[in-house]
């Protein structure tokens, strides 16, 4: 199990896509330092920070919305990984699985776009995606190269079985 190389792809895209939620996936400030909007996996959040953005402790939440359906889909992809990993002697079934992640790993990374986009224009500053917007696409790669190498896998148990 362990020793294929397609557990490690495999548990890559378990820990990049639980990354997901440690990291911001978007933040806006404003050019004057008033204000602050963060997007996690989570929530939404504008802060005004009272021009001291290092300083948290005079930050008022002025708005906050949910957004806890971009997390509960990573953790939906972390934990088919994990599980694909564990069908390890059904490769039929690894590919299965490896199909329906990238299509939530995609929907992610759809959903995760359109509410940056959303809330790109709540106040007039400088936005920039962080990194939590970049890891599902790097687990995506993961998925993929894990794909073909389960795929290679099963070509190659196809061949030696017409052999014999």
């Amino acid at each position: 199990m362990i020793q294929r190389i397609q557990t490690l792809f495999l548990l890559g895209v378990a820990v990049l896509m639980g990354m997901t939620n440690a990291y911001y996936l978007w933040g806006e400030k404003s050019a004057d330092d008033q204000t602050v909007v963060t997007l996690t996996t989570m929530n939404m959040k504008v802060i005004e920070t009272a021009g001291t953005v290092s300083d948290l402790s005079d930050d008022t939440i002025v708005r906050q919305d949910g957004t806890w359906y971009i997390g509960a889909l990573s953790i939906i992809a972390a934990l088919i990984a994990i599980f694909s990993v564990l069908q390890f002697r059904n490769r039929l079934n690894q590919m299965k699985l490896g199909a329906l992640n990238a299509l939530i790993m995609a929907a992610t990374l759809g959903i995760s776009y359109y509410k940056i986009y959303q809330y790109e224009g709540l106040i007039e500053g400088q936005g920039a995606i962080s990194l939590g917007f970049y890891l599902p696409a790097g687990a995506m790669l993961l998925n993929i190269i894990a794909n073909r190498f389960i795929r290679k896998d099963e070509k190659l148990v196809k061949s030696v079985d017409r052999i014999r």
